[in-house]
């Protein structure tokens, strides 16, 4: 077993290298105690569908990185909107140690798991809060407080822009990552990235290391402040994109 984790490991820091990422023997460490401690969680609660190590650490931990090719997190402050198991969090907080990250998840048992993560990883300037994007951003303590949000969560891209926009200052970024091609929906999230005070900066399109997996990150700038009226109330944004 320890002769597969090592090989595997090996593969992913060749993939990590396609991303200019170089681990240290500390944050390979907490990679693997944060994917035992994701299937030990995984045996009593559904975290993910994903379990076998090699599979999380390209589809999972690889995939959270390739952030890079989008933007580069280091010194930010950030947000993952709808985060489950961490992603793309923690991954970007073991590689860039300096950013400043809160994760948000609608399920407490998801942020019991996430806290456990934290603390077993000693990781740093990283907090966890639970319950509905609606909500937190419209709280000021969070609302247009920062420079990078990123979401990983299955959403079209409308109510997804405005879970997510509120959050971002001025000048910053909203990072949606999509395991496809993406142009329907960015042709009919135009509108809402708009009414939000964005636009869509860039769109990278690739394959994930060392597969024909398709991927897609959605760089959407903000260039003005949201109307106050954004988020709508829990449910709207899904039930009724703009």
């Amino acid at each position: 077993m320890e002769n597969y984790f090592q090989l595997e490991i090996t593969k992913f820091e060749e993939g990590l290298k396609s991303l200019d990422i170089e681990l240290s023997e500390h944050q390979k460490q907490q990679f693997i105690h944060y994917y035992e401690i994701l299937v030990e969680w995984n045996k009593v609660m559904n975290l993910t569908a994903i379990t076998d190590f090699a599979e999380v650490l390209q589809k999972h931990f690889i995939d959270s990185l390739t952030i890079v090719k989008a933007i580069n997190p280091k010194n930010t402050t950030i947000i993952d909107v709808g985060t489950g198991a961490g992603f793309p969090g923690i991954p970007i907080k073991i590689v860039f140690p300096e950013t400043k990250i809160v994760l948000l998840d609608s399920l407490n048992k998801r942020i019991k798991f996430l806290n456990e993560v934290i603390e077993k990883l000693g990781l740093k300037e990283i907090s966890t809060i639970h319950g509905r994007a609606e909500d937190y951003g419209k709280n000021p303590e969070y609302r247009e407080k920062f420079d990078l949000c990123v979401s990983r969560a299955v959403a079209n891209l409308s109510s997804l822009s405005e879970y997510c926009i509120p959050f971002v200052k001025k000048g910053g970024c909203f990072v949606s990552y999509k395991s496809e091609k993406a142009s329907d929906e960015m042709k009919s999230a135009q509108n809402a990235i708009k009414l939000l005070g964005a636009k869509i900066e860039n769109v990278t399109e690739f394959n994930l290391p060392d597969s024909t997996m398709d991927r897609t990150l959605i760089s959407i700038k903000k260039m003005a402040a949201t109307p106050k009226k954004y988020p709508r109330t829990a449910g709207k944004p899904s039930k009724e994109p703009l």
